[in-house]
């Protein structure tokens, strides 16, 4: 089978008791949006890259400047719209400001999103 290609069921049966399982389950739109904005946020692969660090380890806004090669105002605005997520915290040490990922969810997420796409590599 083809990557790309399409299945498509040709079946005229209806599994009525699998669709309505699955209905009763199904969450309110309102978190399946809230969902998807969280997936979109991750869209960004500036704001993977940042993820990606802050995995590894906590950073200040200089150091993630001078690791991704960008300016602090560019790291800043995207760990805006990571904090703005949730995806991020801070931690204030005197007068510098510490990011980290926000909780093992966020590292959870990340990292199986990441373990997926390296298991996709090596399997061409």
């Amino acid at each position: 089978m083809q990557k790309n290609r399409v299945e498509v069921c040709d079946c005229s049966v209806i599994h009525q008791n699998i669709v309505d399982e699955v209905k009763e389950k199904m969450p309110e739109e309102t978190t399946l949006y809230d969902l998807a904005d969280f997936f979109k946020v991750l869209g960004d692969s500036t704001r993977v890259r940042i993820m990606w660090a802050l995995d590894t380890s906590e950073m200040c806004v200089c150091d993630l400047a001078v690791l991704l090669n960008m300016t602090k105002s560019a790291i800043s605005h995207q760990l805006a719209e990571l904090r703005r997520a949730d995806l991020v915290r801070t931690r204030r040490e005197g007068r510098n400001v510490y990011y980290s990922l926000a909780d093992d969810h966020v590292r959870d997420v990340f990292e199986k999103g990441m373990e997926h796409i390296l298991e996709q590599d090596n399997s061409l």
